[in-house]
């Protein structure tokens, strides 16, 4: 199947407080986000026509820009406002939502405090991230060889575009060997997360999770944390040790983009989709689907 390069393709996508045509969303090669990773962006999906947990992402975008040190120049409920013009004018249904902020072109240096913060949100159709065979027998993980930074090196509470990186170089190596994803650790050695996911165990049980203090605590991680309990599941968050991960009964991944993906190997180990996995996937798609809580 050839790819459909993102920046020809028909559409249209708010950028600076206006809609304009998808190809004309265009910016300088000598922009600040690109040379020196003041960029930080949400990704978002859309069930039914409606985008959820829109609000939680706009705040979560607003304090991104503040750990790196902007102000994203739109209100809260003008992101809000926008994502749905974005839907209308697209016609989105089921898909996915970026919206992304910058540091432009003004100075082109490491300090650059008076450059213009640019804001634009795009959406695509998606209906899933991984096909129904993958979901049904679970993902396959390696270990990454990259770890999370501790959180006196980085702004880790911040969904900024220069933390993926390693996410990239992680990701890339896991696929050319046959891998869906990685498992990276944290910089004590501790399991911390994905490249682009959170990570559960469930242990006699209970669902356990790395504590989320050098990375991204994600909304789709409380959010699956929230259904667990709902249904009497204890959850436990804690630092976990590699060498615990073959004592768990089941394994998943929760992102936006992921929502509730089974695990069925790390490494040499692997796991079956248990029914604590598959009561979780049942109870997100429902809740994600409802008029209620997807706007």
């Amino acid at each position: 199947m050839s790819l459909i390069p993102f920046d020809d393709r028909d559409g249209f996508i708010w950028m600076d407080g206006k809609i304009i045509p998808w190809r004309d969303a265009k910016i300088h090669v000598l922009t600040h986000g690109l040379h020196y990773g003041s960029c930080v962006f949400e990704g978002e999906r859309a069930y039914n026509g409606r985008i959820f947990k829109s609000r939680e992402h706009a705040e979560r975008f607003h304090k991104s820009g503040e750990l790196l040190g902007f102000k994203v120049p739109y209100s809260i409920d003008e992101i809000i406002k926008a994502k749905e013009e974005v839907l209308r004018k697209n016609n989105i249904v089921n898909g996915y939502f970026r919206p992304v902020a910058w540091r432009g072109s003004e100075m082109m240096a490491v300090a650059a405090q008076k450059s213009k913060i640019h804001v634009a949100i795009a959406a695509w159709d998606w209906p899933a991230m991984f096909n129904k065979e993958v979901v049904e027998r679970g993902v396959k993980l390696q270990m990454s060889q990259w770890t999370r930074p501790a959180p006196n090196m980085a702004p880790f509470a911040s969904k900024a575009a220069g933390l993926y990186m390693i996410c990239t170089l992680s990701k890339h190596k896991a696929e050319s060997e046959g891998f869906n994803d990685a498992v990276m650790l944290d910089y004590r050695g501790y399991i911390a997360e994905a490249t682009g996911a959170n990570l559960f165990f469930v242990y006699n049980g209970e669902l356990h999770t790395p504590t989320p203090d050098c990375f991204l605590d994600g909304i789709t991680r409380r959010t699956v944390m929230d259904l667990a309990r709902k249904r009497g599941i204890k959850v436990v968050e804690r630092h976990i040790m590699p060498e615990e991960m073959k004592n768990a009964s089941e394994t998943f991944l929760t992102g936006s983009a992921a929502e509730v993906t089974p695990i069925g190997q790390i490494g040499d180990q692997k796991f079956p989709v248990g029914p604590i996995t598959k009561q979780l996937m049942t109870d997100y798609s429902a809740l994600v689907t409802s008029a209620q809580m997807a706007a």
